[in-house]
């Protein structure tokens, strides 16, 4: 089992890796004028950008931005180590102690290669294929290939919303491919006419648009995209989340006022995802 750890950067800017848009000029920021955020691969480019225009609009504030996964999120806001965790589900029951703030909709949808003549699967087939019991696409109707799964790491609400609306253990999944953001998953997909794996609907829709050889499958009947992410029809839908504990800062109560307005709805629908207030 192949287990990728590279990060890939096409939508989630190298500056966030090095502090922030302070790294050219590198003035001095004050604690007070200073956050950091940790997290989801889904919600970090969305954040970015958010990010981007609140500096814009409060010259002399700091905001960086870091992957990780939806469970560094969590444990980065309760720890401390993040004013911020971005989180790609619904917090769970013994999350009480953090606060989710909403600030947009995605789906999650199984991907395979633009040639793979399949054009839809059951339920029942997407469990066999992710347990093992099914190997070749010839044994879905498409051709004498073998099947390469797939996986999202340990600790990435994708793996868990996929798992718990399939009703699949992670330890029942038989990937030969495990991979940690939606790019990898992208990249791997698109360069494998054998594979399948799972992403958000707003980072597949992104690549197809921009000509990566991909496809979505439907669900149940229902096209994985926006339009069915916003009206509820598509059943693999989520929050993506702003994730706090304790009392908010002024500078942290402003921003995360600021990332669920209007004034950000667009670079919400420019990612791919559904404003929560539309």
């Amino acid at each position: 089992m192949l287990l990728i750890k590279t990060f890939h950067f096409s939508r989630l800017a190298i500056w966030t890796l090095f502090g922030g848009l302070g790294l050219m000029s590198m003035p001095v920021f004050s604690a007070e004028n200073k956050l950091s955020m940790t997290g989801s691969s889904t919600v970090a480019p969305l954040a970015l950008e958010i990010a981007k225009r609140f500096e814009s609009q409060n010259p002399g504030v700091r905001i960086d931005v870091q992957t990780g996964g939806s469970g560094r999120g969590i444990a980065d806001a309760r720890n401390g180590t993040a004013d911020v965790g971005l989180v790609s589900r619904s917090l769970k029951a013994d999350e009480s102690d953090l606060q989710g703030h909403t600030i947009a909709l995605d789906g999650v949808a199984v991907i395979l290669h633009k040639s793979n003549p399949v054009g839809n699967l059951s339920n029942a087939q997407i469990v066999g294929i992710y347990t093992g019991t099914i190997q070749n696409w010839k044994e879905v109707g498409g051709k004498d290939q073998k099947i390469t799964v797939v996986n999202k790491a340990e600790g990435r609400s994708t793996l868990e919303l996929f798992a718990q609306y399939f009703g699949l253990k992670n330890s029942q999944i038989k990937a030969q491919v495990v991979i940690g953001d939606n790019q990898q998953g992208i990249k791997t997909v698109a360069g494998n006419p054998g594979a399948i794996g799972y992403v958000s609907i707003g980072s597949a829709e992104f690549e197809i648009e921009n000509g990566v050889p991909l496809k979505m499958l439907s669900m149940n009947g229902v096209k994985p995209n926006t339009e069915n992410v916003r009206n509820g029809s598509f059943p693999l839908s989520r929050p993506l989340l702003l994730v706090t504990k304790g009392v908010d800062t002024d500078l942290r109560k402003k921003f995360l006022s600021f990332s669920k307005s209007p004034a950000v709805y667009d670079l919400v629908k420019e990612q791919y995802f559904v404003p929560i207030g539309r």
